[in-house]
């Protein structure tokens, strides 16, 4: 096989496979980089997202630590200031909350704090999100309390190409990221990834579907019921574009103008629930920033403002596609 032929070689991906895929290929780019979480090593992580990677780098970069986020947030703040990459994995982000002193007063402030003098070039990973029948701990989506701390970036992926891409791009970034994982979709479908180690930039939204009527705006595990909505919306004559923002922190606010100055109505669908979501702050910047393009008012498709429900009512509580595509028509049709 040629070189180029081996450059051009793709594997077809679910996305935690590209999760793994990613960290394989950043371990084997730079040393410096160290896996490290709960049952991470020889168990390779509760949904196998790190299956193999001790058996090939050994315990000094695949390490198993004890059952104490705080520790670990921590830790990983130290050895990145030392110059290590860490790449914390928190088992479910709702467990990230013993961990969020560390996070939020240290790894969010080191580069402030010394006054760019050091940062914090580390990841924390975390599946997130409902949709599998796991308790509310497993569950929640909190994105927002991250994405309200200056210092951080935070990702969430849709597509297995993007999760290698954006994962690489996040170990490789100086400064702390949470990387937010739609377990739902762990391995819902596959998408031909590339062998080789790319990244994907931070802060760049991706429009998955180009339209004219209305802009809805998304993320994550959501996104694809949209993307299913607006097929089914196209079949009535209403032209969705959808825009998968993938960075929340830093966002990309131009590309939501520029697509909500294209189609003059809008909705934002998140899983998180509607006080407080990203949807208010999205909103915002449409007002702010293209309020004489607005001919109605912009539709929020949230969960609600109650604690992540057990099973018999997850479905409901999470935006499907028949109530995506409700509140596209109301936005549509007001």
């Amino acid at each position: 096989m040629s070189s180029q032929e081996q450059q051009q070689s793709t594997q077809n991906l679910t996305l935690v496979q590209a999760v793994r895929d990613g960290l394989r290929g950043e371990m084997e780019r730079d040393d410096d980089v160290i896996v490290m979480g709960e049952d991470v090593g020889k168990n390779g992580g509760v949904f196998r997202a790190t299956e193999g990677l001790w058996d090939d780098f050994g315990d000094d970069r695949v390490i198993d630590t004890p059952l104490a986020e705080s520790g670990i947030a921590g830790t990983a703040v130290g050895m990145a200031a030392y110059g290590l990459k860490p790449v914390a994995e928190m088992q479910f982000s709702g467990f990230m909350y013993p961990a969020f002193d560390q996070i939020v007063s240290h790894a969010a402030r080191l580069r402030n704090r010394s006054r760019g003098r050091y940062t914090a070039s580390m990841v924390v990973r975390a599946p997130y999100g409902g949709g599998i029948r796991a308790p509310e701990h497993h569950s929640e989506s909190k994105e927002a309390f991250y994405v309200h701390e200056p210092g951080l970036n935070v990702v969430v992926p849709s597509t297995p190409y993007d999760t290698k891409g954006l994962l690489a791009a996040s170990i490789r970034d100086p400064d702390p990221v949470i990387f937010l994982e739609p377990k739902l979709i762990y391995r819902a479908f596959r998408e031909e990834v590339p062998d080789e180690t790319y990244t994907v930039e931070l802060g760049k939204a991706a429009v998955r579907r180009e339209g004219t009527d209305i802009s809805v705006f998304t993320w994550g595990a959501m996104t694809r019921p949209t993307l299913e909505a607006a097929e089914d919306l196209a079949e009535e004559g209403i032209d969705v574009e959808v825009v998968d923002l993938r960075t929340l922190s830093p966002m990309d606010t131009d590309a939501i103008v520029e697509s909500f100055e294209k189609t003059g109505r809008a909705a934002v669908v998140h899983e998180a629930p509607k006080t407080g979501g990203l949807a208010g702050e999205i909103i915002a910047t449409i007002q702010e920033e293209a309020l004489l393009y607005q001919e109605a008012p912009v539709e929020r498709i949230t969960g609600f403002d109650v604690p992540f429900p057990l099973y018999a009512l997850e479905d409901y509580y999470l935006p499907e596609k028949a109530r995506v595509a409700d509140g596209i028509r109301e936005a549509v049709e007001f």
